[in-house]
C-alpha cells in the first residue's frame, strides 16, 4: 500500500505501530479494506469526560508522540474491528441518551465546561459546587465510564489519528449525518489534513475539528512527534475557510513548549479569526516523557495572560487538576483568569 500522503506530494508520517509480529505501518495494521467495506481497529466507544460527547477511541496514529497519554492503544495495535455500520449503531444508541443539544457552533470540547464542570456534586450530594455554571438541571446529568456530566449531541473520533486515510471517516460521517442529528467532530494532530482530504471530509459532512498543535517550533515539533509541522501551521486558515468549526489546543510543557511558543500559536489563530477557541492545557508526565515536570499554576496563568494579550477572545486553561492543588491555587485562578476559564 503506497502512502496516501506521498501520493499527494506530502511527507509520510511517523507511523509505525507495534503489533504481535514486531512493527507495521499504522494504515496496514489498524485499517482494513475487505469485500464488505472498511474496518478500523477501535479501542473503545463511550461517553467521554470532560468533553461530554460520544468518543470513538481509535488505535493507531500517524504520529509517534513521546508524550502520548494514549500510547497503550495508539502506539500498540489494540482493539476490535469496527465497520462504519457498527459506528452508526453506536451513534444511534447514544443519541437516545443525549441530554443537551448544542448548536453546530458549539460542536467542540472547548464549550463543554460552559454547561457542566463534571464534578457530580449535584447528583451525589444534592448541592451544586461553587464552580458550577448553573446552566443545566440535575436530570440532564448522567454517569459514564469517566464520570458525571451531560450527554451532548456530538460524536468525536479521538485517540489515534489516521486522517491521512480519510475514507473511513468519510463513510462513518455520511452514515451519521444521514441517520442521526449528531454533530461529527474529529480530534486531530492535523498531519493528514491535506487540502484534498479536507475537501473530501467537508463533502462527507464533518462539522468540526479539534486541532492539537503540539509546538510552534519545527525542531521541537519533530522531536515531540516524529514529524515537522510546516503544513500543520497552515491548517487554521485552511479549516476555517472551508466552513468547519475549529478549536485549537496546545500543551504547556516546561522547558520545551512554554509561553513564547504558545503566543506564536495564538498569533497564528488570531490572524485567522480572534473568536477561534484556544485551550492551553497542562502537560503531565507520561510515556517517554516521564522525567519532564508539569507546569506550575503561576506559569499557566502567565501563559493565559500573554495569549489573551494577543487578542484571542476565547481562551481556557485545561487540566486544572494538574497545576492547581490547593484552595489558594483556585482562588488565584478565579482572580486572574476568571471562573469559567479553567
Amino acid at each position: 500500500m503506497k502512502c496516501n500522503l506521498i501520493k499527494q506530494g506530502y511527507p509520510q508520517g511517523s507511523c509505525f505501530i507495534e503489533i504481535e509480529q514486531g512493527k507495521s505501518l499504522v494504515c496496514e495494521a489498524t485499517l482494513r479494506k475487505t469485500d464488505d467495506g472498511l474496518l478500523r481497529l477501535i479501542s473503545a466507544v463511550h461517553l467521554s469526560r470532560p468533553e461530554n460527547y460520544l468518543s470513538i477511541y481509535q488505535s493507531g496514529c500517524n504520529f509517534s508522540c513521546r508524550k502520548c497519554h494514549s500510547w497503550n492503544f495508539t502506539q500498540i495495535a489494540k482493539g476490535e474491528w469496527w465497520s462504519p455500520a457498527d459506528i452508526l449503531k453506536a451513534c444511534k444508541e447514544y443519541e437516545k441518551e443525549v441530554t443537551l443539544r448544542e448548536p453546530r457552533s458549539r460542536a467542540t470540547a472547548f464549550h463543554a465546561h460552559d454547561s457542566c464542570r463534571g464534578c457530580g456534586a449535584c447528583v451525589m450530594y444534592g448541592k451544586r459546587s461553587s464552580l458550577c455554571p448553573r446552566v443545566i438541571q440535575k436530570k440532564e446529568i448522567v454517569l459514564s465510564p469517566q464520570g458525571w456530566g451531560p450527554a451532548r449531541n456530538i460524536v468525536a473520533f479521538t485517540g489515534g489519528d489516521l486522517t491521512c486515510c480519510p475514507e473511513y471517516y468519510i463513510e462513518c460521517t455520511r452514515l451519521i449525518k444521514a441517520e442521526t442529528d449528531l454533530w461529527a467532530l474529529i480530534e486531530t494532530n492535523g498531519y493528514g489534513l491535506t487540502p484534498q482530504n479536507l475537501d473530501a471530509l467537508k463533502e462527507a459532512g464533518v462539522d468540526s475539528f479539534w486541532l492539537d498543535i503540539k509546538a510552534y517550533d519545527g525542531t521541537d515539533h519533530k522531536w515531540l512527534t516524529g514529524c515537522f509541522n510546516r503544513n500543520i501551521l497552515k491548517l487554521p486558515e485552511e479549516i476555517v475557510k472551508r466552513g468547519f468549526v475549529l478549536e485549537v489546543l496546545s500543551l504547556y510543557i516546561p522547558n520545551l513548549v512554554e509561553t513564547s511558543q504558545l503566543k506564536k500559536i495564538a498569533q497564528l489563530i488570531f490572524d485567522v479569526d480572534p473568536e477561534i477557541p484556544f485551550t492551553i492545557s497542562a502537560f503531565f508526565p507520561e510515556y517517554q516523557m516521564k522525567r519532564y515536570k508539569s507546569p506550575k499554576v503561576s506559569e499557566m496563568i502567565d501563559a493565559y495572560m500573554e495569549v489573551k494579550a494577543v487578542g484571542l477572545r476565547n481562551v481556557r486553561l485545561g487540566n486544572a487538576g494538574i497545576f492547581a492543588s490547593s484552595e489558594q491555587d483556585y482562588d488565584l485562578l478565579k482572580k486572574k483568569v476568571g471562573m469559567g476559564n479553567f
